[in-house]
């Protein structure tokens, strides 16, 4: 990526948004992109649900740190390759990945995605490859908090996800509500269609599809309050 791109991240760090709320919009375009993104405070967002943070490019690797409640992440990735760590403390997430949206080759082909939120009332939806097939996806979510909604669907031919969630709340009505949705597609190889998913507590709601040609492997530990789980694999 050549420096004109690199000095336009940095000036969108620094004045995409008022000093009341940490604002930051990202249009990018190059391969090679390392970037941090660290926000400390209240409304923290990148991206939003009118104008999302675009990154296009290969072999892209950045990091998300946010430290404050109300965070707002809606990013889209067009490329092939992302390694990435998004790490998010604080209540009321609202956490959108789209990866890859527009490219229809190799889209996303190679990522490794490690997500961490401790706080409560996640709504996190992430689609890894939709209709272009990640050909080697290794992602971890861990959410610790309660009251937490989970969307993940991946078009992958060798996908290792796991799932942990520690929802505090066991009984009662407060932040009992989970919602876990998870769907795996594309066709599997010899280590292909792996979902791992611990989960504690909670009035959860699972459903669990995968789909495909063999490696239809499914971990599961669940512990807790109201739990109904439905399970669909295809050879």
């Amino acid at each position: 990526m050549n420096n004109n791109v690199i000095k336009a991240i940095i000036l969108s760090l620094f004045f995409a948004g008022p000093a009341s709320a940490n604002l930051i919009y990202i249009d990018q375009i190059g391969d090679n992109l390392d970037l941090d993104i660290v926000q400390d405070g209240q409304d923290n967002s990148i991206g939003s649900s009118s104008a999302d943070a675009v990154f296009n490019g290969d072999n892209m690797n950045f990091s998300i740190t946010q430290t404050g409640s109300y965070n707002v992440i809606a990013a889209i990735i067009n490329g092939d390759t992302y390694t990435g760590t998004w790490d998010i403390t604080g209540d009321t997430n609202d956490i959108a990945l789209l990866c890859d949206s527009a490219n229809s080759n190799s889209s996303c082909g190679t990522v490794t995605a490690n997500i961490t939120i401790d706080g409560d009332t996640q709504d996190v939806d992430l689609s890894f490859g939709e209709t272009a097939d990640a050909s080697n996806l290794i992602a971890n979510i861990t959410i610790d908090g309660d009251g937490n909604i989970v969307a993940m669907t991946v078009d992958g031919t060798s996908v290792v996800a796991t799932l942990t969630i520690d929802n505090t709340v066991l009984s009662g009505t407060d932040g009992t509500a989970n919602t876990f949705t998870v769907g795996i597609s594309g066709d599997g190889d010899v280590d292909g269609h792996t979902y791992i998913h611990d989960h504690t507590g909670g009035g959860a709601v699972v459903n669990v599809t995968q789909s495909g040609t063999n490696d239809n492997l499914i971990n599961m530990t669940t512990s807790g309050d109201s739990a109904t789980i439905d399970i669909s694999q295809t050879d």
